[in-house]
Protein backbone atom coordinates (compact mmCIF):
# COMPACT_ATOMS: atom_id res chain seq x y z
CA UNK A 1 0.00 0.00 0.00
CA UNK A 2 3.28 2.39 0.46
CA UNK A 3 5.36 1.04 -2.35
CA UNK A 4 3.46 0.86 -5.38
CA UNK A 5 0.42 3.01 -4.39
CA UNK A 6 0.01 4.86 -7.91
CA UNK A 7 -2.89 2.95 -10.05
CA UNK A 8 -0.97 3.18 -12.92
CA UNK A 9 2.07 1.07 -11.33
CA UNK A 10 0.30 -1.47 -9.45
CA UNK A 11 -2.71 -2.18 -12.36
CA UNK A 12 0.95 -2.56 -14.32
CA UNK A 13 2.09 -5.18 -11.78
CA UNK A 14 -0.36 -6.59 -11.42
CA UNK A 15 -1.17 -7.32 -15.51
CA UNK A 16 2.03 -7.70 -16.47
CA UNK A 17 4.05 -9.20 -14.00
CA UNK A 18 1.79 -11.11 -12.24
CA UNK A 19 -0.25 -11.79 -15.57
CA UNK A 20 -3.89 -11.45 -13.87
CA UNK A 21 -6.70 -9.61 -14.65
CA UNK A 22 -9.06 -9.15 -11.62
CA UNK A 23 -8.08 -7.53 -8.19
CA UNK A 24 -9.71 -6.57 -4.67
CA UNK A 25 -9.19 -2.83 -4.87
CA UNK A 26 -8.02 -1.77 -1.02
CA UNK A 27 -9.35 1.06 0.81
CA UNK A 28 -5.82 1.59 2.09
CA UNK A 29 -5.41 3.15 -1.53
CA UNK A 30 -8.30 5.75 -1.04
CA UNK A 31 -9.19 7.29 2.35
CA UNK A 32 -12.51 7.22 2.45
CA UNK A 33 -13.19 10.02 4.29
CA UNK A 34 -10.85 12.50 1.30
CA UNK A 35 -12.69 15.29 -0.20
CA UNK A 36 -14.59 14.56 -2.90
CA UNK A 37 -12.47 16.30 -5.76
CA UNK A 38 -9.40 14.07 -4.84
CA UNK A 39 -11.20 10.84 -4.15
CA UNK A 40 -12.47 11.76 -8.29
CA UNK A 41 -9.14 12.08 -8.93
CA UNK A 42 -8.10 8.96 -7.51
CA UNK A 43 -11.09 6.91 -8.80
CA UNK A 44 -10.73 8.28 -12.17
CA UNK A 45 -6.84 7.05 -12.42
CA UNK A 46 -7.59 3.90 -11.27
CA UNK A 47 -10.26 3.01 -13.45
CA UNK A 48 -8.23 4.59 -16.50
CA UNK A 49 -5.53 2.37 -15.46
CA UNK A 50 -7.94 -0.92 -15.31
CA UNK A 51 -8.90 -0.17 -18.53
CA UNK A 52 -5.44 0.33 -19.98
CA UNK A 53 -3.89 -3.21 -18.50
CA UNK A 54 -7.41 -5.29 -18.91
CA UNK A 55 -7.82 -5.29 -14.95
CA UNK A 56 -11.58 -5.82 -13.21
CA UNK A 57 -11.65 -4.10 -9.67
CA UNK A 58 -14.28 -7.17 -8.20
CA UNK A 59 -14.88 -5.87 -4.72
CA UNK A 60 -13.58 -3.16 -2.31
CA UNK A 61 -11.99 -4.18 0.74
CA UNK A 62 -11.35 -2.42 3.88
CA UNK A 63 -7.04 -2.56 4.91
CA UNK A 64 -4.55 -2.05 7.06
CA UNK A 65 -5.42 1.26 8.19
CA UNK A 66 -8.88 0.21 9.22
CA UNK A 67 -8.19 -2.38 11.31
CA UNK A 68 -6.48 -0.59 13.69
CA UNK A 69 -9.50 0.66 14.76
CA UNK A 70 -12.30 -0.02 16.58
CA UNK A 71 -14.77 0.47 13.38
CA UNK A 72 -18.62 -0.18 14.51
CA UNK A 73 -17.51 -1.94 17.87
CA UNK A 74 -16.33 1.58 19.14
CA UNK A 75 -17.07 1.96 22.98
CA UNK A 76 -18.16 5.51 21.94
CA UNK A 77 -21.85 6.32 20.21
CA UNK A 78 -20.07 9.24 18.28
CA UNK A 79 -17.14 7.13 17.09
CA UNK A 80 -19.60 4.25 16.16
CA UNK A 81 -21.67 6.70 14.18
CA UNK A 82 -18.30 8.10 12.71
CA UNK A 83 -17.33 4.42 11.51
CA UNK A 84 -20.73 4.25 9.80
CA UNK A 85 -19.54 7.22 7.73
CA UNK A 86 -16.81 5.90 7.24
CA UNK A 87 -17.94 2.85 5.44
CA UNK A 88 -21.36 4.82 3.69
CA UNK A 89 -18.63 6.32 1.89
CA UNK A 90 -16.32 3.71 1.15
CA UNK A 91 -20.09 2.45 -0.09
CA UNK A 92 -20.37 5.52 -2.45
CA UNK A 93 -16.64 4.76 -3.53
CA UNK A 94 -17.37 1.16 -4.05
CA UNK A 95 -20.29 2.29 -6.87
CA UNK A 96 -17.94 4.68 -8.29
CA UNK A 97 -15.26 2.09 -9.08
CA UNK A 98 -18.26 -0.18 -10.52
CA UNK A 99 -17.39 -3.21 -8.58
CA UNK A 100 -19.68 -5.97 -7.33
CA UNK A 101 -19.17 -6.12 -3.88
CA UNK A 102 -17.80 -4.43 -0.68
CA UNK A 103 -16.83 -5.08 2.95
CA UNK A 104 -14.06 -6.40 5.33
CA UNK A 105 -13.32 -6.33 9.24
CA UNK A 106 -16.59 -4.48 11.03
CA UNK A 107 -15.01 -3.58 14.42
CA UNK A 108 -13.28 -5.16 17.62
CA UNK A 109 -14.42 -4.50 21.24
CA UNK A 110 -12.36 -3.29 23.97
CA UNK A 111 -11.07 -5.05 26.51
CA UNK A 112 -13.00 -3.22 28.57
CA UNK A 113 -16.24 -3.94 26.66
CA UNK A 114 -15.89 -7.56 25.53
CA UNK A 115 -14.98 -8.51 29.63
CA UNK A 116 -18.79 -7.33 30.30
CA UNK A 117 -21.53 -10.14 28.85
CA UNK A 118 -24.07 -7.24 28.38
CA UNK A 119 -22.45 -4.37 27.34
CA UNK A 120 -20.84 -7.26 24.71
CA UNK A 121 -24.38 -7.36 23.38
CA UNK A 122 -25.78 -4.22 23.17
CA UNK A 123 -22.79 -3.34 21.37
CA UNK A 124 -23.09 -6.66 19.25
CA UNK A 125 -26.73 -5.85 18.86
CA UNK A 126 -25.92 -2.24 17.10
CA UNK A 127 -23.42 -3.40 15.18
CA UNK A 128 -25.85 -5.84 13.59
CA UNK A 129 -28.31 -2.93 12.83
CA UNK A 130 -25.75 -0.67 11.51
CA UNK A 131 -24.99 -4.20 9.27
CA UNK A 132 -28.83 -3.53 7.83
CA UNK A 133 -28.49 0.39 7.36
CA UNK A 134 -25.53 -0.49 4.91
CA UNK A 135 -27.24 -3.44 2.99
CA UNK A 136 -29.93 -1.16 1.87
CA UNK A 137 -27.03 1.26 1.12
CA UNK A 138 -25.07 -0.94 -0.97
CA UNK A 139 -28.87 -2.07 -2.51
CA UNK A 140 -29.14 1.93 -3.64
CA UNK A 141 -25.67 1.94 -4.97
CA UNK A 142 -26.41 -1.45 -6.70
CA UNK A 143 -23.90 -3.80 -5.08
CA UNK A 144 -24.24 -7.28 -5.06
CA UNK A 145 -22.69 -8.04 -1.58
CA UNK A 146 -22.18 -7.05 1.70
CA UNK A 147 -18.78 -8.87 2.62
CA UNK A 148 -18.46 -8.79 6.76
CA UNK A 149 -14.60 -10.80 7.33
CA UNK A 150 -14.03 -13.39 9.45
CA UNK A 151 -11.59 -12.60 12.15
CA UNK A 152 -8.63 -14.12 14.59
CA UNK A 153 -9.45 -12.62 17.70
CA UNK A 154 -12.37 -13.31 20.35
CA UNK A 155 -12.76 -9.40 20.40
CA UNK A 156 -13.43 -9.02 16.84
CA UNK A 157 -16.39 -11.18 16.06
CA UNK A 158 -17.23 -13.40 13.63
CA UNK A 159 -13.76 -15.35 15.44
CA UNK A 160 -15.66 -18.86 15.31
CA UNK A 161 -17.99 -21.05 13.11
CA UNK A 162 -20.80 -20.59 15.36
CA UNK A 163 -20.71 -17.33 15.93
CA UNK A 164 -20.17 -16.62 12.12
CA UNK A 165 -23.36 -18.60 11.60
CA UNK A 166 -25.55 -16.85 14.29
CA UNK A 167 -24.51 -13.58 12.58
CA UNK A 168 -25.32 -14.86 9.01
CA UNK A 169 -28.82 -16.22 10.82
CA UNK A 170 -29.29 -12.41 12.25
CA UNK A 171 -28.75 -11.07 9.17
CA UNK A 172 -30.67 -13.30 6.81
CA UNK A 173 -33.97 -10.71 5.83
CA UNK A 174 -31.47 -8.08 4.55
CA UNK A 175 -32.22 -5.86 1.14
CA UNK A 176 -29.00 -7.40 -0.22
CA UNK A 177 -27.06 -10.47 1.25
CA UNK A 178 -24.26 -10.48 4.10
CA UNK A 179 -21.88 -12.88 3.24
CA UNK A 180 -18.45 -13.74 4.35
CA UNK A 181 -15.03 -13.11 3.77
CA UNK A 182 -13.13 -16.15 4.88
CA UNK A 183 -9.29 -15.47 5.62
CA UNK A 184 -7.50 -18.66 6.03
CA UNK A 185 -5.06 -17.39 7.75
CA UNK A 186 -7.76 -16.36 10.71
CA UNK A 187 -8.64 -19.28 11.70
CA UNK A 188 -6.31 -18.98 14.57
CA UNK A 189 -8.01 -17.96 17.46
CA UNK A 190 -6.17 -19.24 20.64
CA UNK A 191 -9.00 -19.05 22.56
CA UNK A 192 -11.53 -20.82 20.62
CA UNK A 193 -12.37 -23.97 22.41
CA UNK A 194 -13.83 -25.89 19.33
CA UNK A 195 -10.87 -27.31 17.51
CA UNK A 196 -12.82 -26.34 14.30
CA UNK A 197 -12.35 -22.49 14.93
CA UNK A 198 -8.51 -23.24 14.38
CA UNK A 199 -9.04 -25.22 11.27
CA UNK A 200 -9.38 -23.58 8.13
CA UNK A 201 -10.06 -26.14 6.01
CA UNK A 202 -13.39 -27.13 8.56
CA UNK A 203 -14.03 -23.48 7.72
CA UNK A 204 -14.38 -23.65 4.23
CA UNK A 205 -16.21 -26.50 4.08
CA UNK A 206 -18.34 -25.44 6.64
CA UNK A 207 -19.17 -21.91 5.03
CA UNK A 208 -17.64 -21.96 2.12
CA UNK A 209 -21.15 -21.81 0.39
CA UNK A 210 -21.32 -18.77 2.54
CA UNK A 211 -18.46 -16.87 1.52
CA UNK A 212 -17.84 -15.61 -1.76
CA UNK A 213 -14.70 -14.18 -1.30
CA UNK A 214 -11.94 -15.96 0.12
CA UNK A 215 -8.45 -14.87 1.14
CA UNK A 216 -5.53 -16.50 0.88
CA UNK A 217 -2.28 -16.59 2.70
CA UNK A 218 0.85 -19.13 3.79
CA UNK A 219 0.72 -19.55 7.67
CA UNK A 220 1.79 -22.00 10.49
CA UNK A 221 -2.12 -22.12 11.89
CA UNK A 222 -0.50 -20.41 15.36
CA UNK A 223 -1.08 -16.60 13.72
CA UNK A 224 -1.84 -14.59 11.53
CA UNK A 225 1.25 -14.76 9.42
CA UNK A 226 0.07 -13.12 5.55
CA UNK A 227 3.11 -14.97 3.87
CA UNK A 228 3.22 -15.53 0.52
CA UNK A 229 3.08 -19.00 -1.46
CA UNK A 230 7.37 -19.45 -2.10
CA UNK A 231 8.72 -22.32 -1.80
CA UNK A 232 10.69 -21.14 2.04
CA UNK A 233 6.94 -20.52 3.29
CA UNK A 234 5.15 -23.36 1.28
CA UNK A 235 7.14 -25.53 3.57
CA UNK A 236 6.82 -24.66 7.10
CA UNK A 237 3.23 -23.27 5.83
CA UNK A 238 -0.15 -25.69 6.11
CA UNK A 239 -2.44 -23.93 3.35
CA UNK A 240 -2.39 -26.14 0.45
CA UNK A 241 -4.28 -25.20 -2.78
CA UNK A 242 -6.02 -28.45 -3.77
CA UNK A 243 -7.18 -28.96 -0.38
CA UNK A 244 -8.55 -25.44 -0.30
CA UNK A 245 -10.60 -25.89 -3.97
CA UNK A 246 -11.74 -29.11 -2.61
CA UNK A 247 -12.84 -27.63 0.69
CA UNK A 248 -14.72 -25.49 -1.43
CA UNK A 249 -16.36 -27.87 -3.25
CA UNK A 250 -17.32 -29.74 -0.36
CA UNK A 251 -19.25 -26.60 1.03
CA UNK A 252 -21.23 -26.38 -2.09
CA UNK A 253 -20.05 -23.37 -3.08
CA UNK A 254 -20.67 -22.36 -6.51
CA UNK A 255 -18.25 -19.16 -7.69
CA UNK A 256 -15.76 -17.72 -5.20
CA UNK A 257 -13.09 -15.36 -5.72
CA UNK A 258 -9.76 -16.08 -4.45
CA UNK A 259 -7.77 -13.61 -3.35
CA UNK A 260 -4.03 -13.69 -2.01
CA UNK A 261 -3.78 -10.99 0.48
CA UNK A 262 0.29 -11.10 1.37
CA UNK A 263 1.80 -8.38 4.13
CA UNK A 264 5.33 -8.65 3.38
CA UNK A 265 7.62 -7.18 5.86
CA UNK A 266 8.61 -3.06 5.57
CA UNK A 267 12.30 -3.74 5.07
CA UNK A 268 11.75 -6.69 2.41
CA UNK A 269 13.15 -5.41 -0.83
CA UNK A 270 11.05 -3.86 -3.47
CA UNK A 271 11.99 -6.65 -5.95
CA UNK A 272 11.67 -9.26 -3.80
CA UNK A 273 8.06 -8.07 -2.91
CA UNK A 274 6.98 -8.61 -7.00
CA UNK A 275 8.90 -11.95 -7.12
CA UNK A 276 7.61 -13.33 -4.21
CA UNK A 277 3.81 -12.22 -5.33
CA UNK A 278 4.42 -13.79 -8.91
CA UNK A 279 5.56 -16.90 -7.23
CA UNK A 280 2.54 -16.61 -5.19
CA UNK A 281 0.00 -16.20 -8.26
CA UNK A 282 1.69 -19.34 -10.46
CA UNK A 283 1.17 -21.59 -7.17
CA UNK A 284 -2.19 -20.68 -7.12
CA UNK A 285 -2.71 -21.11 -10.97
CA UNK A 286 -1.36 -24.82 -10.81
CA UNK A 287 -4.79 -25.61 -8.56
CA UNK A 288 -7.47 -22.74 -11.21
Amino acid sequence: MKRFSEPEVWAEIAATKLDIDMVQFSFDLLDPMLDEETSNEVIARTLDSCRRYGIKLQSCFTGAIAYNTNLLLHPSPKMREHAFDWYSRAVAISRKLHVEDVGGYMGSLTVKDYRNPQRREALLAGQVEHMLALARLCREARLGTLLWEIMPVSREPPSTISEAQDLLQRLRDVPIPVKLCIDVGHACNPHAKDIRDRDPYAWLRELGSESPCVHVQQTDGKGDRHWPFTEEFNKIGIIRGERILSSLDESGASRTYVFPEVFPALEKEDEQVIDDMVETVKYWKEFM
